[in-house]
């Protein structure tokens, strides 16, 4: 989705260097192992490449450290969340129900860490067909917002299901460069900014 490709080089300190595009700096378990590997790991494995991930690589200064992490409550998650201060967990989730209780989980399981959750995205929430513009919810209506309510949390925004966005991600030039006056760039901008309201201030 970055456009990025390769094997990190390694500095004078023996850090990998993170790979960059658009001004952001990525480090992915992909550019460490062939493209169609799959990574079967468990426990202490899984917890070494987290600690690998963050502690070996020279990111720099840096303004945000996101972590993008699959779905569920298991080593991953439990692994970040017990071993780096995180000032925020967001949950995103289509409006489905068997996705719902993933997020449900997910958003639990932040809390009994001790880490804040900043609020629930609302992923593929409506489909407009391109000719005649209707909406239609394909995935459910509202499922993330109802969630929202039961967890006492804020909705952070809606990610439509566009053909825009699966077309420039799997092209390498997300919607957010690449169309940044569309519709579905302004979702993501929208986004960003709501998070960023509810992270706490680093000290100057």
């Amino acid at each position: 989705m970055m456009n990025l490709k390769g094997n990190p080089e390694l500095t004078p300190k023996n850090l990998m260097r993170p790979l960059k595009n658009y001004g952001i700096a990525c480090m992915s378990m992909g550019f460490l192992i062939e493209e169609t590997a799959p990574v079967v790991w468990r426990g202490l494995m899984v917890m070494s490449a987290v600690e690998k991930l963050l502690r070996q690589v020279d990111w720099g200064q840096l303004d945000y450290l996101v972590i993008d992490m699959p779905p569920g409550t298991g080593d991953v998650q439990l692994s970040v969340s017990q071993n780096i201060p995180i000032a925020g967990a967001v949950i995103v989730s289509t409006p489905q129900d068997v996705a719902l209780l993933d997020a449900h989980k997910g958003a639990e399981m932040f809390r009994k860490v001790h880490v804040p959750v900043l609020g629930l995205i609302q992923n593929m929430s409506v489909f407009q067909c391109p000719k005649c513009k209707h909406e239609t919810h394909i995935f459910g209506n509202d499922g993330v917002k109802d969630l929202a309510k039961i967890l006492g949390l804020d909705i952070l925004g809606d990610v439509p299901l566009h053909i825009n966005i699966r077309e420039t991600c799997d092209s390498g030039q997300p919607v957010v460069v690449s169309q940044p006056q569309s519709d579905a760039a302004k979702a993501y901008q929208k986004i960003a900014m709501e998070i960023l309201r509810r992270l706490p201030v680093p000290p100057a």
